[in-house]
């Protein structure tokens, strides 16, 4: 009986001290952030990313603009907000499917995070990495809202206006919006800092990434308005769709 114990104890005690090498080791498939500029030539916010909570909050989606001839598109985060955005060595790669958006004209990944954190997206460009601005996941503070309700489509013939209002966060700096059709391609895609569009003129239009001249609205045919309120931190605050046709 006295051996049956004392075999006991010796296998518990391998057991602990192998549990306490294995959280001591340092992981070697972590890759940081500054490790992989170390020695490469970067561009710092010249990705244009954003994240936003789908309608269950607990999966984030974390859209980008992947420009033609970007290659090596990845995503690195912090463990948690309590820490230095700035600091790249504090963010760690992970994987993921990239998933296209309106056609792959965007991409985006879908991440289920535990906690807010930072976050950012890079891609090699012309032999150079390109990194976005760091984004500031809130997706329990600050879950994305998602209120069609909130935007108005103004009939001006084949040129349609739309305005719209902020939900519950009032915080947002600029504001993305998609005109698409009934195929989910993107038509036009186009910035303000107004809360207000008409398609397709560009008075107002601050950034645009339609890459080609988009192609007149013709009557009978659905088309879709995609709305993302962004904050500064990249946060997508209300994110909305309203399908409209000219009539």
């Amino acid at each position: 009986m006295f051996g049956s114990k004392n075999y006991l104890f010796s296998f518990f005690l391998v057991l602990s001290v192998l549990s306490c090498d294995s959280e001591d080791s340092p992981n070697i498939d972590v890759i940081t952030l500054s490790s992989v500029l170390l020695d490469r030539e970067s561009v710092p916010d010249n990705v244009i990313a954003c994240a936003a909570s789908n309608e269950d909050s607990k999966t984030v989606s974390v859209f980008l603009y992947p420009r033609e001839g970007a290659t090596n598109i990845s995503y690195y985060e912090t463990e948690s907000l309590d820490l230095d955005k700035n600091d790249f060595s504090l963010y760690t790669k992970r994987t993921g499917n990239l998933i296209d958006v309106f056609n792959g004209y965007l991409l985006k990944y879908e991440i289920t995070p535990e906690q807010e954190k930072w976050l950012i997206v890079t891609f090699e460009e012309e032999g150079k990495i390109h990194l976005s601005n760091p984004i500031r996941l809130k997706q329990n503070s600050k879950p994305t809202e998602y209120l069609p309700e909130n935007i108005m489509v103004q009939p001006k013939g084949t040129m349609p206006a739309f305005t719209w209002v902020d939900g519950m966060f009032k915080d947002s700096k600029i504001y993305f919006h998609v005109v698409s059709n009934e195929n989910d391609d993107l038509l036009s895609g186009t910035y303000t800092f107004d809360k207000f569009f008409q398609y397709y003129k560009l008075d107002n239009v601050v950034l645009n990434i339609t890459e080609e001249e988009p192609p007149t609205l013709e009557i009978g045919p659905n088309y879709n308005f995609t709305l993302l309120a962004v904050s500064e931190d990249n946060w997508v605050n209300l994110f909305s769709i309203v399908p409209f046709h000219i009539p």
